[in-house]
């Protein structure tokens, strides 16, 4: 099974590699995808662009499942939006999809045309709880600036098939009884229209590609085979 992986905020498509090679060893292509601005450094590019990036992936695999973590669960959900009929299932780790109209993730200030990773304090808590002093000198050091271009772009969507698309939503940082209550009180307003919504806990901080990588993968595998 095809299995497109796309990283969040600051990230490059190398840090899917402890989960692309479990994903391998358990008999699946993963395909983490290079985001301009991330991975080409290129500072000019927009959310249009990474969306394209997603979307190029998207036609060329074979009824994939395509994966976001955080803030890029917007630009997978967008993928559905567009190609609803062509992506087998969704999964969204650690974040939630925006709404047409809305920025893409303007959640820091833009200096210079980027924004920076703002260090470790907003994160503070939950979010870096399995990230020693190491792993988040190791994490800042190999951050991309995202391009102004991106965090504040307006997300477009206009299908409404995307509920269609069998969407798993992977809770790190909280639980699935966290999540189930936010969307049950409106709080995450495209979930809650999802029409086969299943949600997976797992016990990391925000970023369980770095931390449990082999864990991550088996519910990657999982959603992959699942009917």
């Amino acid at each position: 099974m095809d299995i497109i992986l796309v990283a969040g905020l600051w990230l490059r498509r190398s840090v899917w590699s402890g989960v692309a090679s479990e994903l391998e060893r358990l008999g699946h292509r993963p395909i983490p995808v290079a985001l301009p601005g991330a991975d080409d450094g290129d500072t000019s590019a927009t959310l249009a662009d990474q969306v394209d990036a997603v979307m190029a992936a998207v036609e060329a695999a074979e009824q994939p499942v395509v994966v976001g973590h955080s803030a890029a669960c917007t630009l997978v959900w967008t993928a559905a939006d567009r190609r609803p009929e062509s992506i087998r299932r969704l999964v969204l780790i650690g974040g939630f999809p925006a709404a047409h109209g809305e920025t893409y993730a303007a959640f820091f200030d833009t200096v210079d045309g980027v924004m920076a990773f703002p260090g470790w304090e907003p994160f503070e808590g939950p979010d870096s709880v399995d990230l020693d002093s190491a792993a988040r000198e190791s994490f800042a050091a190999g951050t991309v600036p995202v391009p102004g271009g991106v965090a504040n772009g307006t997300v477009e969507l206009s299908d409404d098939r995307r509920y269609e698309v069998p969407t798993v939503a992977v809770c790190p940082e909280y639980t699935a009884d966290q999540l189930r209550g936010w969307i049950e009180a409106g709080d995450v307003p495209e979930l809650r229209k999802v029409k086969r919504l299943t949600l997976v806990d797992i016990e990391s901080g925000h970023w369980p590609m770095i931390t449990r990588p082999a864990e991550l993968a088996r519910i990657l595998a999982d959603a992959a085979v699942a009917h």
